[in-house]
């Protein structure tokens, strides 16, 4: 979708210099990206309670265990 924005000249050269993007299409798309992806991922909070920790879980041995084949 084509579309003329007023954009912060300040706000960009810092996009360009953290991401290493060369254009400011490259750019918008990245940081709207960025925007989704942070925005739908579960905040840890609203998990408070729903996780149940079990005294003794070992990661390693669910890791080994994921490449057993019977």
């Amino acid at each position: 979708m084509r579309t003329n924005i007023d954009l912060d000249d300040q706000l960009l050269e810092q996009g360009f210099a953290i991401t290493g993007l060369r254009t400011k299409k490259e750019l918008v798309n990245f940081a709207l990206a960025e925007l989704i992806k942070r925005n739908t991922k579960k905040d840890l909070l609203e998990l408070a309670g729903e996780i149940e920790f079990v005294d003794g879980f070992n990661t390693d041995t669910l890791r080994q265990n994921r490449y057993v084949i019977d």
